[in-house]
């Protein structure tokens, strides 16, 4: 069976050194077992790699050390003329803003790759009836494979619950 490729949007990293943050961190920490012992393809972008970059120097050691645990591959984004032509489009139709365009590039690199689902906590512009529903459309106007929106809870959702 074809192993899910996932799209890492910064902020799935990011909630792995943010415990203040519950069960969102717990999640991301079961995604992260799961990556690392190869349940999924992870993918991430040079936008990443700059938003990562931009964190103050503890924080940025500690989630380039996660990043040492897994395999992943990048995407070239920002200089990618199919994924700027996605990202434009995402604001061109009114989907997301200009103020959001890392967010657009994301959403592009993980439709231009390929991506089956992106992965983000980004509830504001990511993970949203509105963008969901905008990238369903840009996919498809486009010729793209259509690409899922979760957050990490959804992709390890009902592992260890006990509820019936």
């Amino acid at each position: 069976m074809k192993k899910l490729r996932i799209y890492l949007e910064t902020s799935a990293i990011s909630y792995l050194d943010q415990p203040e943050r519950g069960d969102m961190s717990v999640d991301s920490h079961r995604l992260w077992g799961k990556i690392k012992a190869g349940e999924f393809e992870a993918v991430i972008s040079d936008v990443v790699i700059t938003e990562l970059t931009r964190c103050n120097e503890h924080k940025r050691n500690i989630l380039f050390g996660y990043l040492g645990q897994i395999e992943y591959n990048v995407i070239e984004a920002a200089s990618n003329k199919k994924a700027l032509k996605i990202a434009n489009r995402l604001i061109e139709l009114g989907i997301l803003k200009q103020a959001n365009y890392d967010d657009c590039l994301h959403i592009a690199a993980a439709i231009t790759s390929e991506c089956d689902i992106i992965v983000s906590w980004n509830f504001g512009d990511i993970v949203n009836l509105k963008t969901i529903s905008g990238v369903k459309a840009i996919t498809a106007l486009e010729g793209y494979a259509d690409v899922l929106i979760y957050s990490p809870s959804i992709i390890v959702g009902g592992e260890g619950n006990n509820d019936t």
